[in-house]
């Protein structure tokens, strides 16, 4: 194993987790910056997820996951249509050494900043001009 010279994530219990950190860590060439995302780095985040002020925000948050962790993110809208948040889909992409509560709570937390502030879901529905010819 690797010294760092920064904190970097404990792992998970064994068996409760599918981040595969340790095949990480044993490897020569790997990304290893999403390690960096420690559980009080995580709340922190989450937090700051959960009170996103607008959709530009939540795209500089997401810019600095991929610059700062390697972490990626998917947010489309549902090829039917969008009437709730459901029809809103976030996806992080998977990534070896990132956790499993990681990837579920990233989702929930922007989930719950959109419905604290709606407008968020109309800006990300409106970046394919949905609202254009009104």
């Amino acid at each position: 194993m690797k010294p760092f010279s920064i904190p970097i994530r404990t792992e998970c219990p064994p068996g409760t987790c599918v981040c595969d950190r340790e095949s990480l860590l044993q490897a020569s060439e790997g990304d290893l910056r999403v390690l960096q995302l420690t559980r009080e780095e995580e709340k922190r985040l989450i937090e700051r997820l959960e009170n996103l002020g607008s959709l530009s925000e939540l795209r500089r948050i997401e810019e600095r996951m991929v610059q700062q962790l390697g972490i990626r993110l998917s947010i489309s809208q549902s090829p039917n249509e969008v009437r709730t948040l459901k029809g809103i889909v976030i996806l992080v992409l998977d990534q070896p050494g990132l956790c499993r509560k990681t990837r579920q709570a990233i989702p929930a937390a922007i989930k719950k900043s959109m419905e604290k502030r709606p407008e968020i879901a109309f800006e990300l529905v409106d970046e394919s001009g949905l609202f254009a010819g009104f």
